[in-house]
């Protein structure tokens, strides 16, 4: 990447939405301009998990307004994520196809522990270089993310169910302050928390760090009163808890540095704080400048080159695990890919990136056949739906599965939309690819061409490849008649 270059992370929060913007410069990305706004859709889920009709007008218009900051923006410099919200909607769709249309660019849902990884990667890269052992704790409005690292390598991860607007929601609903009120909601986020206890005990880490909304807020308060800058302590967390309670409510809470946007969670906020202090026994917890938005910026790096990309070296992991013969994979991959470059023109940067995840796809179609020869395809697409895969977004990770549930077998069992021709080319490259490597070896696809038309398909051989590779024939008349049954045709032609 050159430098100068600019580069912008959108972090869809359930408390605010933020957009980081930053010029890449040494293999350092130094921000330059920050926007947040307070759009709180993670109290505008209704009983049904549905996002009201407010929360997402509230939304689409903070987007609107950061997608004209954005203008002039390639997609390769932005990289927008949702969070813990978005993972519960049920309508997010809804929600979604109008943001991407007014952001401008894509925004990818991820996993929570996708989001855990993104949030270390975003602390690590703006602390110094160490080999001390970290603790990071993330209290979002509606999810908690603890992670152990060392250095910028994140190596235990967890997200939980329990956050700033969903603890204030539940626990402080008129916005009252009282004992019983606090100590309910701190025992329902230890009954939470707990279960991740086990793998951040304290013997397994060297400092705690906090990252981003409740941690920012208390530590702006507790150091505008004369407490230690960037730091909170236990001591600290008990007089803030104090002062809380003498309020009694958050419209009564008059505090230097509390903003207005923080004060109605800020009893959720602090209850999950108090909590996870007393789980992972912390006395003294360090403020940490990055967070989730500087994460999705450093990930624009990495996703550069295929050395440095995460996705491929999950995809590498989960073919191990999962016993996937390599040569096989490696072998139609490298067939897909060669296919997909006859029916793709346009930008190379836009035929790179396509490629690259067709070769995903096809280096783990075959993963569901360690669970079962019949089916495998189905297997496989559950695998990837349900799968912790670092790196990629539960878009991304669901597409992959609709390829491998797609590479054999009735095209009417895809729950794809054909109209995106992308799709529908990665899908025809890889079922082709299996069906030229069906007897396990390198095909011979000397003169052979692959074009569409439209919304027809057209295979040339050479003269005398259907008599030289019968079997291969056949699979590709069959082939012919799958495609029937959708909006698109395929035709072979012998030259």
């Amino acid at each position: 990447m050159q430098n100068g270059t600019r580069l912008a992370a959108v972090d869809l929060g359930s408390n605010s939405f933020r957009l980081e913007i930053g010029r890449f410069d040494d293999g350092i990305i130094r921000p330059t301009e920050y926007l947040k706004e307070t759009v709180r859709q993670g109290n505008g889920l209704d009983a049904d998990r549905n996002l009201t009709e407010q929360a997402m007008q509230r939304g689409w218009d903070c987007l609107a307004r950061f997608g004209e900051r954005l203008a002039g923006f390639k997609k390769s410099q932005v990289r927008a994520v949702a969070t813990q919200t978005m993972r519960e909607a049920r309508n997010r769709d809804v929600f979604l196809t109008r943001a991407h249309q007014l952001l401008g660019f894509p925004i990818d849902v991820i996993a929570g522990r996708e989001e855990a990884r993104m949030i270390y990667q975003g602390v690590a890269h703006l602390l110094p270089q160490s080999t001390e052992r970290r603790l990071v704790v993330d209290i979002g409005g509606r999810s908690t993310e603890m992670i152990l690292g060392c250095d910028l390598e994140a190596q235990t991860m967890e997200s939980l169910r329990v956050g700033s607007v969903r603890w204030s929601m539940k626990y402080f609903s008129e916005g009252q302050f009282t004992e019983r009120a606090f100590k309910a909601a701190e025992i329902a986020a230890k009954a939470v928390l707990e279960e991740a206890t086990p793998l951040f005990e304290r013997q397994l880490w060297d400092t705690a760090y906090g990252s981003s909304g409740t941690v920012g807020a208390v530590s702006d308060v507790l150091s505008a009163s004369g407490w230690p800058q960037g730091l909170i302590t236990r001591e600290g967390l008990d007089w803030l808890l104090d002062r809380l309670l003498k309020a009694q409510s958050a419209d009564r809470l008059k505090m230097e540095s509390l903003k207005d946007d923080r004060r109605p969670v800020i009893g959720g906020g602090v209850s999950v704080l108090r909590a996870v202090f007393d789980l992972m026994n912390i006395e003294t917890m360090h403020v940490a400048r990055g967070a989730l938005r500087h994460g999705a910026l450093y990930d624009l790096l990495d996703r550069e080159a295929p050395q440095t990309d995460l996705r491929s070296h999950t995809v590498q992991s989960l073919a191990r695990k999962f016993d996937v013969d390599r040569v096989h994979a490696e072998r139609v991959s490298r067939t897909a890919r060669q296919l997909l470059a006859m029916l793709c023109s346009g930008p190379d940067e836009q035929l790179i990136r396509f490629e690259n995840k067709l070769g995903w796809a096809a280096q783990l179609h075959e993963i569901g056949s360690h669970i079962s020869h019949n089916d495998q395809h189905k297997h496989g697409a559950y695998i990837l739906d349900n799968a912790d895969a670092p790196g990629f977004s539960l878009p991304e990770l669901h597409r992959l599965s609709l390829l491998v549930l797609g590479h054999r077998g009735k095209l009417r069992k895809l729950d794809a939309d054909f109209s995106d021709t992308m799709f529908v080319q990665q899908l025809m490259a890889l079922r082709l690819a299996v069906i030229f490597c069906h007897a396990r070896r390198n095909p011979d696809l000397a003169g052979l061409n692959l074009n569409l038309k439209e919304s027809n398909f057209c295979i040339t051989l050479r003269p005398g490849w259907a008599e030289a590779f019968p079997q291969s024939a056949y699979l590709l008349r069959e082939e012919a008649i799958a495609w029937q049954k959708t909006t698109y045709t395929l035709t072979i032609k012998e030259g």
